[in-house]
């Protein structure tokens, strides 16, 4: 980004089975660090000494068997395939625009591997309309090269979205050096450029999706501009061996000069040609746009491979944005769109004041549009939201299918309806498949509110909650999916109505709507109204085929104010327990400093006996018996900070599950530690 659109990232960089019996282990010597995400310059380091909480390290020199964070680092969810149903408007369109997300989700330094004791955080969840999301960030006081945290990784790749790491080569006033970015484009003996080669291994050991290449540092010149575009054309031939990609940022050009150019042009279509897809600066006008989409198509590729920049860092969903220029209601959309920070929905709320509730409404209102309803914008919006013109994306195409509508973050933690841990946190990781249009709500009357709610939850840290007074039948679109349907195939729904009287059907539709903005044809099966929690279970009766859309239809026949909660939906035929894992153990510990490593539990050994372990969730188990939720995890380890024992415990035991794609938990293994 051009220095004067950089703000404080420059500066700052800115968790009835019989248990296993217990495996006592000796208690580790090693004391125990928090892993944080990892960073590095390409070669040298800056003068002097790194900040408290900075480790300086070089990129050329990292190797994944001495990278004592990879367990904790490294994400483990494949990357979806994801499929396009009928959209939820008549302006929204697929195969134009994209979007592309530069998001900063915390500092270069001390950015937690694995979430952290907060509900006060950027848990996205839109992402049905993202095509790929950079971890932006990055400082010359810190480091260059940012990988992703595993937690990002995952939860995006359950929706289909491709992740890039970033590299910032910051401009000179901000304490960038010219010399980094000769140490990143450096060759070798043999004419290659080994740092290339370093960051396709990092992203392959990682398991993210490529890089974000962004070279601002003044003062080059043509001899450097040639070696940065070989560097390019060579990490984008081996990130393509391995299934990444690359994406170039309109800065450098090929003099090795920067000069943001607001357009794809002859200063830097050869490093387009060499990457991806590009980033164009924030500079561009309705003219250059075009004009950039005209040359694409010259040189053979998408108008859609350009990211139009939109700086939405300080004033989100009140940025003035000229949309025609991008995504034109009347004709073909432009280019793509380039988010720059749109983490403004939660970083603009009051420090300290920041509740999960208020985040979602703002983050709702920045990719749902005013009206809050995919399947009616509102036209006399001014901030063009992109539900409003590109169309969402699933990922729900297989049985089993289950949600407990899991944000990511939360104030407690849920199991069966009770609190397990008093604790706010955040944990990525463990978002569920959300529901793609929010909220599309169908009824002749008066709408209700529907939202995310922390106040209470069946599983997780959140549920959806209804609210309103509702005077005709209330339909509220969930999923848009393609599952099929068999013979033992049913749908459970776990719920409750907290006030008022409230008829529930589930809403089942096996065949698309009729058009864009069309409600899908949906079948009404009857569920058993509930005022405490309970799980009811639908028997798709005379349904075959492929289920397209699930949602539900409330009935308030008492009329009145009526509240109403969901809090978990899975589409089974069977319901088999995932495997255990094994061989749970403490790496290091410090007084209630603890590492913990255990062995993953082993995949299906068809579809009866077992199935695949979705997460990992970690519990202490007091003296009085109680179960106390420490922390759940995507990955094989997990490290805990400041445990106590509790009054006469001279041994803390701790027990790790596996939970299944139907949040079943398999039997625990369990390790205790001796304080």
């Amino acid at each position: 980004m051009n220095p004067t659109r950089r703000t404080v990232l420059i500066a700052g960089a800115a968790a009835a089975l019989l248990p296993t019996p217990a495996l006592a282990v000796p208690r580790p010597k090693a004391a125990p660090t928090p892993p944080y995400a990892s960073y590095w310059y390409p070669d040298s380091f800056p003068s002097g000494s790194p900040g408290a909480g900075i480790t300086w390290r070089s990129l050329k020199a990292w190797r994944a068997a001495d990278d004592a964070d990879l367990a904790f680092n490294a994400a483990s969810v494949p990357l979806a395939a994801r499929f396009t149903p009928t959209p939820a408007n008549a302006t929204a369109r697929s195969g134009q625009a994209r979007i592309q997300s530069l998001v900063s989700l915390g500092p270069t330094s001390s950015n937690p591997s694995q979430g952290s004791a907060t509900a006060d955080y950027y848990a996205l969840t839109h992402w049905a309309y993202l095509d790929e999301l950079v971890f932006w960030g990055g400082s010359s006081g810190e480091g260059l090269i940012l990988a992703p945290n595993a937690p990002i990784v995952d939860a995006a790749h359950r929706h289909g979205v491709p992740v890039l790491g970033n590299i910032f080569l910051p401009p000179t006033a901000y304490g960038g050096q010219l010399q980094w970015t000769r140490d990143l484009v450096q060759k070798d003996s043999s004419g290659h450029y080994p740092l290339a080669a370093q960051l396709v291994a990092v992203a392959a050991a990682y398991g993210f999706d490529g890089w974000f290449v962004n070279a601002e540092t003044g003062g080059g010149n043509t001899a450097l501009g040639t070696a940065m575009l070989g560097f390019v054309k060579e990490l984008k031939a081996l990130a393509a061996a391995t299934g990444q990609r690359v994406t170039w940022y309109d800065a450098m050009t090929v003099n090795g000069t920067v000069s943001w150019q607001g357009a794809l042009n002859s200063q830097n279509q050869a490093f387009f040609q060499a990457a991806d897809d590009m980033f164009v600066d924030f500079r561009w006008s309705a003219a250059t746009l075009a004009s950039s989409g005209t040359k694409a198509a010259q040189l053979g590729r998408s108008r859609y491979e350009l990211w139009a920049g939109v700086d939405v860092e300080s004033n989100g969903s009140g940025s003035s944005v000229n949309w025609d220029a991008i995504v034109p209601t009347g004709k073909a959309h432009i280019t793509s769109i380039g988010f720059y920070r749109p983490e403004w929905t939660r970083n603009h709320l009051p420090a300290g004041q920041r509740t999960p509730e208020d985040f979602h409404a703002a983050d709702d209102r920045f990719w749902s549009g005013r009206s809050l309803d995919p399947a009616r914008p509102d036209a006399s919006d001014p901030w063009r939201a992109p539900a409003v013109s590109v169309a969402d994306r699933s990922t729900v195409s297989s049985v089993p299918f289950a949600s407990v509508f899991n944000t990511g973050h939360g104030l407690r933690w849920y199991e069966d309806g009770a609190v397990t841990s008093d604790a706010a946190w955040n944990h990525l990781g463990l978002q569920d498949r959300l529901p793609s249009r929010r909220w599309v709500v169908r009824t002749a009357g008066q709408r209700p509110a529907v939202s995310f709610d922390f106040a209470d939850a069946w599983r997780g840290g959140s549920s959806v909650l209804v609210a309103g007074e509702p005077d005709q039948p209330v339909v509220v679109d969930l999923y848009a999916t393609r599952l099929p349907v068999g013979v033992d195939t049913v749908v459970e729904l776990t719920h409750r109505t907290d006030a008022g009287s409230v008829n529930v059907e589930l809403a089942v539709a096996t065949a698309e709507p009729s058009g864009a903005g069309a409600t899908p044809p949906y079948t009404y099966l009857p569920v058993n109204s509930v005022n405490t929690w309970q799980t009811s279970t639908v028997r798709l009766s005379g349904l075959s085929g492929t289920i397209h859309a699930l949602g539900v239809r409330l009935t308030a026949p008492d009329g009145g104010a009526v509240r109403w909660r969901l809090g978990g939906l899975a589409v089974r035929d069977t319901a088999p327990a995932p495997a255990a894992p094994s061989d749970l153990r403490i790496t290091a510990a410090s007084g209630g400093d603890l590492r913990f490593a255990w062995s993953a539990a082993p995949g299906p050994v068809n579809e009866v006996m077992a199935s695949a372990t979705r997460h990992y969730e970690l519990h202490r188990l007091l003296p009085d018996g109680t179960r106390r939720f420490l922390g759940g995890t995507c990955q094989r380890a997990y490290f805990v900070a400041g445990l106590q024992p509790a009054p006469g415990e001279t041994a803390a035991r701790f027990e790790v599950r596996s939970v299944g794609e139907l949040y079943n938990a398999s039997t625990p293994v369990t390790v205790t530690h001796t304080w």
